[in-house]
């Protein structure tokens, strides 16, 4: 039978990227991209897209049975910054989402199923330092409860159902290629625009936060790795950590000004530097390198330089 992938949420910063990448890999016309907003050029002229909302259980069905779909990334969420703002929609929004697709899954042939956790699992009583793949976990956060839900709904259709779930706690992800979609990691993005654009950036967290990141290259091989492993080889069922690499904004500010002599950073913590603190500041994820072969290569140095390069490129500097 075919491998024949259905991506929600096309539009965002991993799924944008995401859908090339499978694309290379299983043929443009076995990758299908959708959305409930527009999706960008590339994708739209590379293969399939069709606007989706996958908050409607019926239309979804109709989606998963009439393309024959045998693997969905579930992508769809309110991240954690916006979903501060609305907590209530947030929860139904990313609790609907998940529910729909694992029932979906159970009804049809599309029984492999990927969906984003995140670091926002843990919280303030959690180890900050190397935090382990099994720990304390008590966010206080309406994106990291909904989070910590997901992993744990994702487990038991696993055990209930045989839903082949699988899923990483992505850190922060940096990319040149999407704008940023309301999260606590953002500034790891803005501050590269602004280096660019302004020769200077207002962060909205401390110059001493320190939280995960990876670029989005090492995240997006990796989750397809995750998805290409056998079932054997893993030992969750739940999510697993995923590391990256760990800097803070005044550790990313002094690696721009290396390209930037001239840029400055200024520091004006919101509500978001709250979410910060009660997030890891490193992260142990031995168990997916153990499993699977979890492997990243980019470092702060080779992160910057491409960042700088690209989104010149981007803005025609």
């Amino acid at each position: 039978m075919d491998t024949n992938i259905l991506v929600i949420g096309s539009s965002g910063q991993i799924g944008s990227e995401l859908v090339m990448a499978l694309r290379k890999i299983y043929g443009n016309h076995h990758v299908f991209a959708t959305d409930i907003k527009q999706p960008t050029d590339e994708i739209r002229r590379s293969g399939p897209f069709q606007i989706l909302d996958v908050l409607d259980f019926n239309n979804l069905i109709h989606f998963l049975v009439r393309f024959k779909i045998t693997e969905i990334y579930n992508l769809a969420a309110v991240l954690s910054g916006n979903a501060e703002k609305i907590p209530l929609q947030a929860w139904d929004i990313n609790m609907k989402a998940l529910m729909n697709t694992l029932e979906a899954a159970r009804e049809t042939g599309a029984k492999k199923i990927f969906w984003p956790s995140s670091i926002a699992v843990f919280g303030p009583t959690t180890p900050r330092h190397n935090t382990p793949q099994l720990t304390v976990m008590e966010p206080n956060t309406v994106y990291g409860i909904s989070k910590l839900a997901g992993e744990r709904w994702g487990e038991y259709y696993h055990k209930r159902y045989g839903i082949d779930f699988r899923s990483v706690r992505y850190p922060g992800l940096i990319s040149y290629k999407t704008e940023p979609g309301g999260g606590t990691t953002d500034y790891a993005v803005e501050i590269f625009f602004d280096a660019i654009k302004k020769g200077r950036y207002q962060c909205f967290l401390k110059e001493d936060t320190a939280l995960p990141m990876m670029f989005m290259e090492d995240a997006i091989k990796n989750t397809i790795k995750l998805m290409q492993a056998k079932p054997e080889q893993l030992s969750l069922r739940s999510a697993y950590n995923m590391a990256g690499i760990s800097f803070d904004p005044k550790q990313l500010a002094e690696e721009i000004k290396k390209h930037i002599p001239g840029f400055t950073i200024t520091y004006k913590p919101d509500f978001r530097q709250a979410i910060a603190e009660s997030w890891p500041a490193s992260i142990d994820d031995s168990i997916a390198r153990r499993d699977w072969g979890l492997e990243t290569t980019y470092d702060i140095e080779k992160l910057t330089a491409i960042m700088l390069e690209k989104i010149r490129e981007k803005l025609g500097r």
